[in-house]
């Protein structure tokens, strides 16, 4: 049960967080959405204050602290979370910041690989993906936030950029991925006391990539109600993913072993996560760009068909306020591009969910090379 509260949190912020979001946008300006912490930072803080053992400060354990760990995961993360934000709007390696960045954090994150093998008492105990369950459970974890935070970056792009919607047009959308959840998690332990965790993870994560492939073919008439079917089957998805994840994971890891297989399991979803909005940012790119050059080789003046659109839509801008033919075969031929770039846009969309969709079948495989996981003996590693 206190899994599935977790993978309630986990999954439903980042579905209902673009919702307010958009709201507060629309109506109060899109500043006030850094003021969205500010409540829930508050409410933390107390319930910290009030849960945590009281205990008195030890200062001396400063002593032993994985500094050169600290140190070289700190930059070595900084500089590589920056070349996945950066990379693709200054064209990756043709830009020398970028690459600087990428050898620094190539250089830090291979020490701290290194020390952390090494140290006695690591900051991030790297030896325990050694272990099948948990190395096979974060590789899913990883994999799984690819594709989550891929597709909450993925799908108000899109319906940003190829259907015109405002952010809270957007944020509507976006809530039917995160209401049905608030039903569906709370069931999840019930159906793990009944099914092996392996099964209920490998369906949930196949639904997940299955909503995932229903919008690889999609049109530019597909918009937020055609959306409306795809965004529930990946609620339902969603909403048997984290929890027996989590189990299968943690099956196990020693409670002495809890805070750092916690810790581990976590970061690499986020930069899972970071990777996949990079990763499909240049998928969208690249591909909007193929999609572009293969259709402009049909929309030829050349061809009758694209003469004869070419002078209905000169005929339309001269009816409609343009005197100079000059002009509105100008306007003409700019229209035809646009609606040639609206096109591949949507394709390349389309290419974007097919690599979601990719990604989580390797990620529902993978759970299936675990061992089964004891109903109740999870720890508590979340």
């Amino acid at each position: 049960m206190g899994l599935a509260i977790f993978a309630l949190a986990v999954t439903f912020a980042p579905a209902i967080g673009p919702t307010i979001g958009g709201f507060l946008t629309e109506n109060y300006g899109w500043r006030t959405i850094f003021f969205i912490n500010s409540v829930p930072s508050a409410i933390m803080v107390a319930a910290l204050a009030y849960s945590l053992e009281k205990a008195p400060m030890r200062l001396s354990l400063l002593k032993e602290g994985d500094w050169a760990g600290i140190v070289t995961m700190g930059v070595g993360l900084a500089a590589f979370q920056t070349v996945l934000e950066e990379g693709n709007k200054d064209d990756w390696f043709e830009s020398p910041f970028i690459f600087r960045l990428a050898v620094v954090a190539a250089v830090f994150l291979t020490a701290f690989v290194a020390i952390e093998l090494k140290a006695a008492k690591p900051l991030v105990n790297l030896r325990l993906l050694a272990r099948r369950n948990f190395g096979l459970g974060v590789l899913a974890n990883v994999l799984v936030g690819f594709a989550l935070f891929g597709s909450v970056y993925i799908l108000p792009q899109y319906l940003g950029q190829a259907q015109g919607y405002n952010a809270e047009q957007i944020g509507n959308v976006l809530a039917w991925t995160g209401l049905p959840q608030l039903l569906l998690i709370p069931l999840v332990p019930s159906l793990m006391k009944r099914f092996d965790a392996r099964y209920i993870g490998f369906f949930g994560v196949a639904v997940f990539a299955g909503s995932s492939f229903m919008n690889v073919a999609m049109s530019p008439d597909v918009a937020g109600d055609q959306l409306l079917l795809p965004n529930i089957v990946r609620a339902i998805g969603q909403a048997l993913v984290l929890t027996p994840i989590s189990a299968i994971t943690t099956a196990g890891i020693a409670a002495s072993e809890a805070g750092a297989a916690s810790g581990l399991s976590n970061m690499l979803r986020n930069l899972g996560g970071a990777v996949g909005a990079a990763t499909l940012a240049t998928v969208l790119t690249k591909r909007e760009q193929y999609h572009s050059n293969v259709i402009g080789q049909s929309v030829s003046i050349y061809r009758e068909e694209v003469r004869a659109r070419l002078a209905e839509a000169t005929s339309y801008f001269l009816s409609h306020g343009v005197a100079d033919p000059a002009a509105a075969q100008h306007k003409a031929v700019a229209a035809i591009g646009e609606i040639v770039h609206r096109q591949a846009l949507v394709m390349a969309f389309g290419d974007t969910f097919a690599v979601i969709g990719g990604v989580l079948a390797i990620g529902a495989v993978a759970l299936l090379f675990a061992r089964k996981a004891q109903a109740g003996g999870a720890a508590g590693a979340h």
